[in-house]
């Protein structure tokens, strides 16, 4: 089985694949140096359970997503761990909302959360797939964009100074065997958490991901 981590240098794209989308480099924060490159797996490592295994440049575990399939669509919550399984962000459909709308709270606590997530709805602008804002009651400034494409793991996050701070991007092993969309890069810049970074993964993929999502 070919492995998924340490992060490897991409290799040039055969011409049977899809390129991806470009992104204006022209006000990265990404360009700082200072990134943070990380493995993601849609995978949990836990028997019977959907999920997230996500590993940083050095092949360590930093991430867990482990969702039960029996048990995860009983409360619609997800929950984001270090690789010690401790709770770092617990996400949480907003009930009763238009569209598909996202609460994320520190902890596994469910009050007072820290930021919502909603999926951006335009057919005037597809590019953009989701906002990132500052829940009701939160005194934590976070607001992001996030445009691309998911589908084709391409993605970038700006922050509100139209700054790119993270990008998801496809990833290749060594060899240019390709790996798939179950395996790519995220890479996150010193202006944004990266389990924050994490959490806007999770929620693309609740919201433009397979149609077998974590909750319901």
């Amino acid at each position: 089985m070919t492995k998924v981590y340490p992060n490897v240098a991409t290799t040039t794209a055969t011409n049977n694949q899809r390129q991806p989308v470009k992104f204006k480099s022209s006000n990265n924060a990404l360009d700082a140096g200072a990134t943070n490159v990380l493995t993601v797996w849609k995978k949990s490592l836990l028997f019977n359970c959907n999920g997230f295994t996500v590993y940083d440049g050095k092949g360590n575990l930093a991430f867990r997503v482990d969702n039960y399939m029996a048990t995860s669509g009983s409360n619609g919550e997800i929950v984001l761990m270090d690789a010690a399984g401790k709770p770092l962000l617990t996400i949480r459909r907003k009930r009763l909302s238009l569209g598909d709308s996202w609460l994320v709270y520190d902890g596994e606590t469910v009050i007072n959360p820290r930021f919502s997530v909603k999926k951006h709805v335009n057919i005037l602008n597809t590019k953009c797939l989701a906002h990132v804002s500052p829940a009701a009651g939160s005194k934590k400034n976070v607001m992001y964009d996030i445009e691309g494409s998911y589908a084709q793991r391409c993605c970038a996050v700006y922050d509100e100074k139209k700054r790119m701070v993270a990008e998801i991007k496809q990833k290749e092993a060594a060899g240019g065997v390709a790996l798939g969309v179950d395996v790519f890069r995220l890479v996150v810049g010193p202006e944004i958490d990266t389990s924050v970074a994490m959490a806007i993964v999770i929620l693309l993929d609740q919201m433009f991901g397979s149609t077998k999502r974590f909750s319901t």
